[in-house]
């Protein structure tokens, strides 16, 4: 069964026991969140079901009270860390259109072109929805034990082996952000997880989106701005600690090569041996390489 075939059928089966279901899409910036999700829309459409689609961005907080969460951060950035949302903007709508009898759901939105590039809510968006599917580099990740995070700063030969102490430090504060995103992913009933075979990539997509919104002429950050967005993703929730977990759980999962072209796809319990920490089991529901991009 495909992806879209798997979340179909889920999606069917909530509307037909009256229920609406949210899905989580976690994938790094770049990997092609938003071409799935337009795809799954299309894909959807055609089967009659109504697909929203929210981003976590939709949820970041308004400019100056994002500016003080974000003041102090290594990356110098304005968005993007955990602790720059406010979860429950979308949270209580979302809980809200499930308890209704109405089908009708009504999101925040945030536009990044605003306020010279640093970005501001817009004019909310409201219409009818069977589904929501939201997604976000973040989506479902947890925070760690403080003593496990303890452990892992001090792991001379671990992850964050090398990491300055201004970004040990903001680690901790994104550790604890976190905890207020719970309420908001307790609420996805499945979770697709795109994962790149290299860490690096996801700083070429992001440049190679960029570069597109330029010859569209819709780019508005330099190098240096996209370095630090990169950054700030990947340092402020380090993949092997935050991401890797949500693997064993996932609903899906997609493994993606430097093209974003899927090399394998299936259930997270089916993983390739290596992908999972701590499973040495075989794939073997693993789908032969495909050349279809998601991004």
């Amino acid at each position: 069964m495909s992806l879209e075939a798997l979340l179909l059928a889920h999606c069917r089966g909530q509307l037909a026991a009256g229920q609406r279901a949210v899905i989580g899409l976690n994938g790094p910036v770049g990997a092609g969140k938003t071409s799935l999700c337009r795809g799954l829309q299309q894909r959807f459409a055609a089967a009659g079901i109504r697909l929203a689609v929210a981003s976590i961005d939709d949820a970041y907080l308004p400019l100056a009270e994002r500016q003080r969460a974000m003041a102090g951060n290594p990356f110098g950035v304005g968005r993007v860390p955990p602790g720059s949302h406010d979860p429950e903007a979308l949270a209580a709508p979302i809980r809200a259109w499930r308890a209704a009898a109405e089908a009708t759901l009504s999101l925040p939105r945030f536009d990044k072109t605003l306020q010279g590039g640093q970005g501001d809510r817009t004019t909310p968006w409201s219409g009818p929805a069977d589904a929501l599917l939201l997604e976000g580099w973040l989506l479902g990740c947890r925070p760690l034990p403080p003593p496990l995070l303890a452990q892992q700063l001090q792991d001379p030969g671990g992850p964050l082996a090398g990491w300055r102490p201004a970004q040990r430090a903001w680690l901790q504060r994104c550790n604890g952000a976190l905890g207020a995103y719970g309420p908001l992913w307790d609420l996805l009933d499945q979770l697709v997880v795109l994962w790149p075979q290299d860490w690096l990539l996801p700083r070429r997509w992001r440049f190679q989106a960029e570069a597109r919104q330029r010859r569209r002429g819709g780019a508005w950050l330099n190098p240096a701005q996209l370095q630090a967005l990169v950054e700030a993703s990947l340092l402020s929730l380090p993949p092997e600690l935050y991401q890797r977990p949500l693997l064993p759980r996932a609903t899906w999962v997609r493994l993606l090569d430097g093209r974003r072209r899927v090399v394998w796809e299936g259930s997270g319990a089916a993983a390739p041996p290596g992908l999972v920490p701590g499973d040495e089991r075989g794939g073997d529901q693993a789908s032969s390489p495909s050349s279809s991009a998601t991004g």
